[in-house]
């Protein structure tokens, strides 16, 4: 990997991480294994053995209790501080090439913050999925976000800057619509 290109690859992968945590570990656990991805010395332990075969598990568990309507939600509670975790550690693993107080300056704040926005903005439209469809509509909610994920971090390995133009601009219409909710929300409400 060129220098520098583990900050798009780490961001795309942060905001997979708010979609479903595990998917984008568990890949990159198994591209750095491959060797496909170089992995921040400290960091090499996410393609350890233990840590691939705690990976998807947990991926299985996870894809799996977003299906169950009632579990889906409390999921979503569990996860908005497991994303923004998810979302750090997947930034420091593959920003091998900065100094040590950048890249975790970087995954701190961008990695985790990234995955914490894409999470609460999940959990929100679940909510709203949840109350408009009694709990019906969540299955297909849980399909596109476990595609997006997959999708997002698949980009991430093989094409990290389409797959960080793809965050960037999710990310901005994530930002538009909740300012242009907000605009109207506050025009209602006078």
């Amino acid at each position: 990997m060129e220098p520098l290109l583990g900050i798009p690859v780490g961001l795309a992968l942060s905001t997979a991480t708010g979609l479903r945590i595990f998917v984008p570990l568990l890949l990159t656990g198994l591209a750095g294994r491959l060797g496909y991805v170089p992995l921040t010395p400290g960091m090499s332990w996410i393609a350890s053995d233990t840590a691939l075969v705690a990976f998807a598990t947990a991926t299985l568990l996870e894809v799996v209790g977003y299906y169950v309507p009632w579990l889906d939600n409390l999921l979503d509670t569990l996860a908005t501080p497991a994303a923004i975790a998810a979302g750090v550690v997947a930034t420091a693993a593959v920003t091998p090439e900065l100094p040590p107080l950048l890249r975790w300056t970087l995954a701190i704040v961008a990695g985790g913050g990234v995955a914490g926005i894409v999470q609460a903005a999940t959990a929100l439209l679940r909510v709203k999925a949840s109350a408009f469809t009694a709990g019906t509509g969540n299955p297909v909610l849980a399909t596109g976000e476990l595609m997006g994920s997959l999708i997002l971090s698949l980009l991430a390995l093989i094409l990290p800057l389409l797959a960080a133009a793809l965050a960037a601009a999710a990310l901005t219409i994530l930002a538009w619509r909740l300012l242009v909710m907000g605009r109207h929300r506050a025009r209602r409400s006078t």
